[in-house]
């Protein structure tokens, strides 16, 4: 049949915004038209943003996105466009998670996705009806199979029974949430596919921030052979081209593949995309943090001015008679390195007044976390304030370690409408500060090399409270994400006693988790949608 252009359309869709999906599909369809494509390809449930979750309960959100992609294919002339939808069932039951084929004006097939994951973030066994049907379809003269996210990841699944009907070409949309080194494993299953069916995968997947998930892009082709033909950008709207010749098992990129990103660089853009469209797609337009003169909210500012530029930054420092001036210098200076406005507040009135009004009750009791925690609050209320009063939102700065140990203050640190990293451990924290200083210093070294504080008494040391975040990050890291028992992380050659009192911090502090702030994901299992654990519960990993 010759050459096949293909255009893999990797597109930021926003849940809910039907309208403008539908219009963003179709600006990318004209696109693909004007670069010679065949065949344009767009990602898993593109019409109505992923995840869609309870809106896929409402019978009218069904029926706009079966009205939409009608319309969408009346528009489609000489070219096939595959988009994901949400497909109104004709019974009235549950919707399929569907891709449909669209050309010449219509709606030519469509494939409902058979394997619904239901596991960590996945939750579409509540949603969707699987499908049941690997139906191979012709696609610009190409015998071809749809597939949709999961399917592709399953052996002997729905690929395999579409390359044994003659499909030379699997097409496979995807809404793949992104976590520290998926994009790694999304590449080794797609050769290990492309071996099993003898066929090109075309693999498409969303881009864009969806409260605490992002997606990543990094859509790729994929030859009979294993090879990586071609690869879209991460954390970017992109427009990949290639050409494919199934005749004789060849493809070439046409734009020019994308190089990945290290670690350090895909985690920071991953958290850069996921605040710029929780702001933006929920319609707020400044956001304002305390700024402490230590690394967490450092970097949390450094990551909201690349976000959203400094014009819609706001800094406050707030400074107690247990700051030091050093903090109050490193606050000024990262502010100032980033462009941002930084306004300062003293508190220590507020906190007298407090003390005073204590007094009758707390007694000759001696200084201890409650008048810690009512200087945190007070910070929180401030922050609260400015934003209430002029439309702003509240970024929490607190990291994975705080959050895991319980090492944070309700409705202090903790307050605000989103805590950017949340899912970023302390270790990770100064690994992103080092990337970002790379591209331009904006994070003073005294912010590095300073021993974490809060500054909530005198002399106060992150170690006085905590192990060493070096020990401290590994134990979480065993206990939460890997789910693996004292005895087991003992056995890796932790301290005993380090493990138990760990364990025991992270089982007596899920209540404070989840009056946390949403925040974004970049690891296997975050705190929230990945791990689901009751706040009564006797069953604790520690002896």
């Amino acid at each position: 049949m010759g050459v096949l252009r293909l255009a893999l359309a990797q597109i930021n869709a926003t849940v809910g915004d039907i309208e403008g999906n539908k219009e963003k599909i179709a600006g990318n369809v004209s696109k693909a038209v004007e670069a010679g494509a065949d065949v344009v390809i767009f990602p898993e449930l593109c019409l109505t943003g992923y995840p869609p979750e309870d809106l896929l309960l409402k019978p009218h959100f069904l029926r706009r996105s079966q009205e939409a992609l009608q319309e969408l294919a009346e528009s489609i002339g000489d070219i096939y466009a595959i988009v994901g939808f949400a497909e109104e069932s004709a019974t009235g039951g549950l919707p399929g998670n569907s891709a449909a084929l669209l050309a010449n004006g219509r709606i030519m097939n469509v494939y409902r996705k058979v394997h619904l994951p239901n596991y960590g973030v996945f939750d579409e066994m509540r949603y969707f009806k699987p499908g049941t049907e690997y139906p191979v379809v012709d696609v610009g003269g190409v015998t071809s199979g749809l597939s949709i996210c999961q399917d592709i990841w399953e052996e002997k699944g729905p690929a395999f029974y579409q390359a044994a009907g003659g499909a030379k070409v699997i097409f496979n949309i995807n809404a793949s949430p992104y976590h520290i080194g998926k994009g790694k494993e999304r590449e080794m299953m797609l050769r290990d596919r492309a071996a099993e069916t003898g066929a090109f995968i075309v693999y498409v997947n969303l881009v864009g921030g969806q409260d605490e998930l992002v997606f990543d892009g990094e859509s790729l082709l994929v030859d009979p052979r294993g090879s990586v033909v071609t690869r879209g950008k991460q954390f970017e709207e992109n427009l990949i081209l290639a050409d494919i010749d199934t005749d004789e098992g060849r493809a070439e990129a046409v734009s020019e593949p994308a190089t990945p990103y290290g670690e350090a660089a895909e985690i920071y853009h991953a958290l850069v995309l996921g605040l710029h469209d929780y702001v933006r797609k929920n319609g707020f337009k400044i956001v304002v943090l305390g700024l402490s003169g230590g690394i967490d909210s450092a970097l949390a500012a450094a990551i909201a001015a690349d976000a959203l530029g400094p014009e819609s930054v706001k800094t406050v420092y707030m400074q107690s008679r247990f700051s030091s001036d050093e903090s109050r210098e490193d606050a000024r200076e990262v502010a100032g390195n980033l462009r941002l406005e930084f306004k300062e507040i003293g508190i220590d009135d507020i906190f007298e007044r407090y003390l005073k009004a204590l007094r009758p009750n707390f007694g000759n009791l001696p200084f201890n976390i409650a008048e810690e925690n009512i200087q945190a609050r007070i910070r929180g209320n401030m922050l609260m304030a400015l934003a209430n009063k002029f439309h702003w939102m509240v970024l929490a700065t607190g990291n994975k370690s705080e959050l895991a140990v319980g090492y944070s203050t309700l409705y202090g640190d903790m307050a605000g409408g989103f805590e950017v990293i949340k899912d970023v451990p302390k270790t990770m924290v100064y690994k992103l500060a080092d990337y970002r200083n790379g591209l331009s210093r904006v994070i003073p070294h005294t912010v590095i090399d300073k021993a974490p504080t809060a500054e909530l008494r005198p002399d106060q040391k992150d170690t006085d409270s905590l192990p060493p975040y070096e020990v401290l990050d590994p134990i979480i890291n065993a206990y939460v994400e890997q789910d693996l028992s004292p005895d087991e992380i003992e056995a890796k050659g932790f301290d005993r006693e380090t493990v138990n009192r760990v364990v025991g911090m992270i089982d007596r502090n899920e209540y404070k988790r989840r009056q946390a702030p949403p925040g974004i994901k970049i690891t296997p299992k975050a705190f929230g949608k990945d791990r689901r654990l009751p706040i009564t519960n006797l069953f604790l990993g520690q002896d």
